[in-house]
């Protein structure tokens, strides 16, 4: 495991170091989105006597994570560790362009994984084999300022509204981790933010809480047919030059290694890099494992998380980024979305025919996207639950009380 650790830190750097084409298209990391150089106030945001539209001024994490004027860390500053590359030495997109879907269907290969978003009506795709090589995109979708974060150690996408106490800001990569996790920074304040689950951990916003927007990963294919009038982000211009499609952690898909720079205990109730699906409603949170929720074209499995009633479907045709050198290649780990399955004050449950989803109630069939398409519930959305598809060690580490549901 020391090669493959290695091999991962000298990627990490050499992706910080390659220059070629780069190009800032962003914002300057000390300006916030909206224009200005920085929002500030001497009350922090959930102080009575902060306003509206302010964020408190004062030191940068980035600089000094001990600095005596922040509030007490929410994790030991000890635990937050360089992951090889400075901050925004894996760049983020500031300036994101997109392409017609209905334009551009053979784009990527079916199999290949996307982070899916849809805010008011506007559906966009974000490829896998843009993300792993710039973890934070930073977009306006449906009128709403969003980061959509992914992080390739964890194997989450997670997407945040980028709006603090209503100031608009865009997030970094502060090149530091946190359990083998990425850890981002606002530039408003400099503040460090724990990706996996939105919290700034450390700095002048310590204790604040992004309001997060379920973004799952799907096959390309699987996006496509779903959302036709959607978009797909346009890698090829990013203002960088990375070799777009390669997977630089080959082999970190394998359920019997080790997570790099990860120094915490596992749960030893499941492999560190077993692959779960995990969800958390009112405090409550549980891993299903990948084996249990997966099988056959597709698969509905029907179960609670707490006392809240959840419907999760698992269709094949997913290939794991992470898994060989070429990205289309990787194993079919499918693709999961997570429901609430009550329609109507009436619970629905579901089976599957072939790779369709059918509700025994009305033999409606749903695709993967929660939507009805033929039957008496034509029309019909399930609403979505946020949901991570990640490893469990980091499930896990965030959420140490889960409930673990394997085969």
């Amino acid at each position: 495991m020391l090669i493959v650790a290695l091999a991962l830190f000298t990627t990490a750097c050499a992706a910080a170091g390659t220059t070629g084409s780069d190009q800032t298209s962003g914002d300057d990391p000390t300006t916030t989105a909206s224009g200005g150089s920085g929002a500030t106030t001497t009350a922090a945001p959930d102080s009575p006597a902060a306003a509206q539209g302010t964020l408190p001024d004062g030191p940068s994490a980035l600089d000094d994570m001990a600095n005596d004027a922040f509030p007490d860390p929410l994790v030991p500053l000890g635990e937050i560790i360089s992951g090889g590359p400075p901050p925004d030495g894996i760049p983020p997109i500031e300036d994101p362009v997109f392409l017609p879907v209905a334009d551009n269907l053979e784009i990527l290969d079916p199999a290949e994984p996307v982070v899916v978003l849809e805010i008011n009506g506007d559906a966009r795709a974000y490829p896998i084999r843009a993300m792993v090589w710039h973890e934070i995109v930073n977009d306006t979708v449906g009128g709403v300022p969003v980061s959509v974060t992914y992080c390739p150690l964890c194997n989450s996408a997670v997407t945040y509204v980028r709006e603090i106490n209503g100031v608009e800001t865009t997030f970094g990569t502060s090149g530091r981790l946190f359990a083998s996790a990425l850890i981002m920074y606002d530039r408003a304040t400099e503040s460090l933010w724990t990706h996996f689950d939105g919290r700034a951990v450390v700095g002048v916003l310590t204790g604040t809480q992004l309001e997060s927007i379920a973004s799952p990963l799907l096959s390309w294919g699987d996006f496509r047919e779903n959302h036709p009038t959607g978009q797909v982000l346009d890698w090829n211009a990013t203002g960088f030059n990375r070799d777009y499609g390669r997977n630089p952690y080959v082999g970190y898909d394998n359920p019997d290694t080790n997570p790099f720079l990860f120094f915490g205990t596992v749960d030893d109730r499941a492999r560190a890099k077993q692959r779960v699906v995990g969800v958390a409603i009112d405090g409550e949170a549980t891993a299903f494992s990948l084996d249990h929720i997966s099988g056959g074209e597709a698969k509905a499995t029907n179960a609670t998380v707490g006392d809240k009633p959840v419907v999760i479907f698992w269709k094949a045709g997913q290939s794991s980024a992470l898994d060989t050198q070429d990205q289309i290649t990787g194993k079919d780990v499918g693709s999961v979305g997570v429901f609430d399955p009550v329609v109507d004050g009436e619970l629905l449950t579901f089976t599957v025919v072939g790779d369709r989803f059918v509700d025994e109630a009305t033999s409606s069939t749903w695709t993967i996207t929660g939507e009805a398409v033929d039957g008496a519930m034509a029309g019909t959305v399930l609403e979505r639950l946020d949901h991570l598809d990640t490893f469990w060690f980091a499930w896990s580490t965030y959420q140490p009380q889960t409930v673990l549901v394997e085969s």
